[in-house]
């Protein structure tokens, strides 16, 4: 929004000591924004993800301070969670930060804990000039008041709603928004739509990049799934083997009513039971068949990873069971393709669960 924009300031709810809401008002103050914005944005939501999955309970930041077209400072959520992005970027800027731009993923925290100040607080003693802001945090301890209190020193804190931004805390947003993790559902298929030989044969359908990328996807996730007919069939690893990577393999879990699980595991009854797995933030889940419809029915499937193997199967496993589609015309617009690539001879296609602009994957 320009210096000049007729458009109202946005409201930031404001609260008293003891965490009572107040009146809703309107926090005015210069706003400059700069065409570089977004592409300051894109940048701290990419550095946001080299803190995935070990920023846990914490979710993932990004935040870059820039001073003159100069990047002075970044950061990223550490390990546990603390540092924060931010301090760790104006820990890197210092002095120099006076002046300077903050580009911040997720609204700066407002209240201090524990483990060391606000972000606010320590944005407030840097100098910074500007702080622009991805995502407005929905925890109730900041909303908006992150903003409010950096506006109200002087600071030109604008919040400039970012798709980078959004999808790079989707885990963090769906566990507050939904009470629950976000899910990737990841299918490995042949031309015809097979993940399995009639027989049962599935290893392997995809080659060793397209493998290679479904490890690299492990360990930028808190837990792993897979149903109890896979889980007894296959007697799958989920771990993740990648050089230097195995300490991320996530923790694993089987889908089952059994309520038993050897040791290393743990049992989920059924899909809606995820909102139950604490600090998990991204889930996982590698199937089969009916553990992957089971999810899609009870619409727990935010992103889907589509590996497609140049083989045709035939007589085959089909990849899905019945999800509850009673018209074909239900089918439609449902999902949208983000992303395609081409991994050594297989190709993978990313989709997003069509969802309203407020959630989590936009």
């Amino acid at each position: 929004m320009s210096r000049r924009s007729s458009a109202k300031p946005p409201l930031i709810r404001q609260r008293t000591r003891h965490g009572a809401k107040q009146r809703a008002k309107q926090v005015t103050g210069p706003v400059r924004s700069s065409d570089a914005d977004p592409r300051w944005m894109d940048a701290a939501a990419a550095l946001a993800g080299r803190g995935r999955p070990l920023s846990r309970p914490n979710p993932a930041v990004g935040a870059i301070i820039v001073k003159n077209g100069a990047v002075i400072g970044r950061g990223w959520t550490a390990e546990g969670g603390r540092p924060h992005a931010e301090a760790v970027a104006l820990a890197q800027a210092g002095p120099a930060a006076q002046g300077a731009t903050l580009h911040v993923t997720l609204e700066p925290c407002a209240h201090q804990s524990e483990r060391g100040p606000s972000c606010t607080s320590l944005i407030l003693n840097s100098g910074l000039a500007r702080v622009v802001v991805g995502v407005q945090d929905p925890d109730p301890r900041t909303a908006g008041d992150g903003l409010a209190m950096l506006r109200g020193a002087g600071i030109d804190a604008q919040l400039m709603p970012s798709r980078s931004a959004t999808r790079s805390l989707a885990g963090y947003l769906m566990r507050q928004r939904h009470g629950r993790p976000h899910v990737t559902l990841k299918l490995a298929l042949s031309i015809d739509g097979c993940i399995a030989m009639a027989d049962g044969q599935s290893q392997w359908i995809t080659g060793a990049a397209a493998r290679a990328h479904v490890h690299a996807e492990r360990a930028r996730t808190d837990a792993i799934l897979v149903g109890g007919g896979t889980f007894r069939a296959d007697a799958p690893r989920l771990d993740v083997r990648l050089p230097g990577l195995a300490a991320f393999s996530p923790a694993r879990w089987v889908l089952s009513q059994s309520g038993t699980a050897p040791e290393g595991w743990q049992v989920l009854a059924s899909p809606r039971d995820i909102a139950g797995l604490a600090d998990v933030q991204y889930l996982f889940v590698e199937g089969g068949a009916q553990t992957a419809a089971a999810f899609l029915s009870a619409d727990l499937i935010d992103r889907l990873l589509v590996y497609r193997a140049p083989i045709l199967i035939g007589a085959g496993r089909a990849s899905l069971g019945d999800i509850g589609l009673a018209a074909l015309p239900d089918a439609h617009g449902r999902w949208h393709v983000v992303e395609r690539r081409t991994l050594g001879s297989d190709t993978l296609e990313v989709y997003e669960r069509a969802r309203p602009a407020t959630d989590c994957n936009t």
